[in-house]
């Protein structure tokens, strides 16, 4: 349905996805909100050369935010928490 770069947008840096990343061997990406567990599953193989074991996924609604007067909502977006096979390492986190 799409490519491996439509499906995982970007990786998500906060202390407890680095606390994640160390002691459960879990990568946290905010993916399309149209991909399935599957297809996010092979996108992460494939980018990253590694074995994923599991995805959870979650559905986050946008935040409501104001300017003056004027009302908005961020836009809603979906997070998937990956998990690797023990032993593996993504580089792209290895300076963060």
């Amino acid at each position: 349905m799409f490519e491996e770069y439509q499906i995982v947008r970007r990786p998500i840096v906060t202390e407890k996805s680095s606390i994640m990343k160390d002691e459960g061997n879990q990568i946290v990406f905010e993916v399309d909100p149209r991909a399935n567990k599957s297809e996010i599953k092979k996108a992460v193989e494939k980018l990253f050369k590694v074995t994923v074991l599991s995805v959870r996924t979650q559905n986050r609604p946008g935040k409501p935010k104001r300017l003056g007067r004027t009302t908005g909502r961020r836009k809603d977006w979906k997070k998937a928490i990956v998990r690797i096979k023990e032993g593996q390492r993504v580089e792209f986190f290895e300076g963060v």
